[in-house]
């Protein structure tokens, strides 16, 4: 599934009730399968971008078309239905619930999407982040690590058309970063879905073949 930006801007309000703006794209194109490495300074905008495109958030302006759908001309239940079917995020504050255990957590995500929950699906791939050990703890006896393992986990299990993936690999050691970013890589070369990942490392990025820098198509007024 493709994605397009079109004068897309995003600004909020100070507590002295200065406008500060924090997006202004012209345009930006993500093709349907395509893989992209967004990389710029913290603060500069990155997650604001990734909570716009997912609907999260809306634009004070602009157009985000998602396949043949533009996002701002949705309702926010019918933006966090599109966003629960179609769009996988791996956030970076995680966003597991801590009542539930790594595999409900997991399991959750597809029952926001409204499927038939895949406790095999599920399983194979807190396994695949290597957490076949801890499916049945939560996450507040869970490392920093495993948890972001977990919502990386739950962003794939719907098989996404668009995953959003901010700093996926942040907190991770060093031990299964590798194997965090190839699952996320290959579950989107499987699937044919598009990949946006935000990521401060030289390192992450460069493994990509297409890498963009927010400040050169972001320009804020």
């Amino acid at each position: 599934m493709s994605l397009r930006l079109k004068d897309v801007r995003k600004s909020y309000v100070e507590q002295d009730g200065t406008r500060l703006p924090i997006l202004g794209i012209p345009e930006f194109t993500l093709q349907t399968g395509e893989q992209v490495a967004l990389v710029g300074e913290s603060g500069g905008g990155k997650t604001t971008l990734l909570n716009v495109i997912s609907g999260i958030t809306t634009p004070d302006a602009g157009q985000v078309v998602i396949g043949n759908t533009d996002l701002t001309k949705l309702s926010e239940p019918a933006r966090d239905r599109f966003r629960a079917l179609k769009i996988g995020f791996i956030f970076q504050t995680f966003n597991l619930l801590p009542a539930f255990t790594a595999l409900e957590n997991v399991l959750l995500g597809m029952s926001f999407s409204g499927q038939k929950s895949d406790t095999k699906r599920a399983k194979d791939l807190l396994a695949r982040v290597g957490l076949s050990h801890r499916l049945n703890h939560r996450p507040a006896t869970l490392s920093v690590g495993e948890q972001q393992r977990v919502a990386v986990a739950r962003s794939l299990v719907n098989r996404p058309a668009l995953l959003l993936a901010d700093e996926p690999t942040a907190s991770i050691d060093a031990q299964h970063q590798a194997t965090v970013l190839e699952l996320i890589r290959e579950a989107c070369h499987e699937h044919n879905c598009a990949l946006l990942l935000v990521t401060h490392s030289a390192e992450v990025a460069g493994q990509f073949q297409r890498v963009e820098r927010l400040k050169d198509f972001n320009h804020p007024q």
